[in-house]
């Protein structure tokens, strides 16, 4: 799978997951969308939003309720692209919200991997692949990165590093659209630093690509270890979105 085959998917994803055109993305104006239920959406996207901005880096794609139209219109044309996505820009969104008893909640940077790049690096354990059955034990907290007990009917493929008979690494990804995959990643606290992690992102997304899907990666920005282990991994910035939910909603992240 070439690069640019690997965009035009993440594109056909991202106008599913915003009810727009793919082609929305890569022009040089912002777009304004009554955000809609998609049965191919992303399956953990609780759509319809009231207010969620997507940015490839030219434009924004805004996908937003009939009272947030006017609200969002403005502020993303009020200011460039990339300001949108940072303070003290978000701090002006989010007063705007308040009256509508909503917060900015959700802020991440998500990549594609490199085509040209990928390649398996290198781990000083023993590295396999993992099906269902075999990475059923390690729905725990210790690995709750790379596999999700709410959604594990999505979990299909996994790889995991082990010490002997010890797991000290483990990516998983999920089936959360039809075409493409997303990887998640936790390592041992004592085993970090050792390229396990990379090793194992690598080998799970040349597997994705194998199996004819996208693997892509998520991150806040502020993560700087997991965005590191991104580009280490041969994965480049794709897209960033940020969303906002219900204050009642981002209270009860905050306890």
């Amino acid at each position: 799978m070439t690069n640019e085959e690997i965009l035009q998917i993440a594109l056909q994803q991202s106008a599913c997951d915003c009810n727009c055109n793919p082609e929305d993305f890569l022009s040089n104006r912002n777009k304004v969308v009554i955000s809609r239920k998609s049965e191919k959406a992303r399956a953990y996207l609780p759509l319809p939003f009231e207010c969620d901005l997507v940015s490839y880096g030219n434009n924004i794609i805004a996908q937003v309720s009939p009272r947030m139209r006017e609200l969002v219109e403005w502020y993303i044309n009020k200011y460039d692209v990339e300001h949108c996505f940072e303070s003290p820009n978000v701090i002006s969104l989010n007063e705007k919200l308040a009256p509508f008893d909503y917060k900015v909640c959700f802020m991440a940077e998500y990549f594609l991997p490199d085509a040209d790049l990928l390649r398996e690096r290198p781990c000083a354990y023993d590295v396999k692949v993992l099906r269902p059955a075999q990475f059923e034990p390690y729905y725990t907290d210790q690995w709750k990165n790379a596999l999700c007990e709410k959604r594990k009917h999505l979990d299909v493929l996994a790889v995991g590093a082990f010490d002997k008979d010890t797991l000290v690494g483990l990516a998983g990804c999920s089936t959360d659209c039809e075409s493409m995959y997303q990887i998640g990643i936790d390592v041992l606290p004592e085993y970090r630093k050792k390229g396990i992690a990379s090793a194992i992102t690598i080998r799970l997304a040349i597997e994705i690509l194998k199996a004819g899907k996208v693997p892509f990666y998520c991150a806040a920005w502020s993560n700087i270890k997991s965005v590191r282990n991104a580009i280490k991994s041969g994965f480049r910035p794709a897209w960033v979105e940020l969303t906002a939910r219900s204050s009642a909603f981002v209270d009860e992240k905050n306890k």
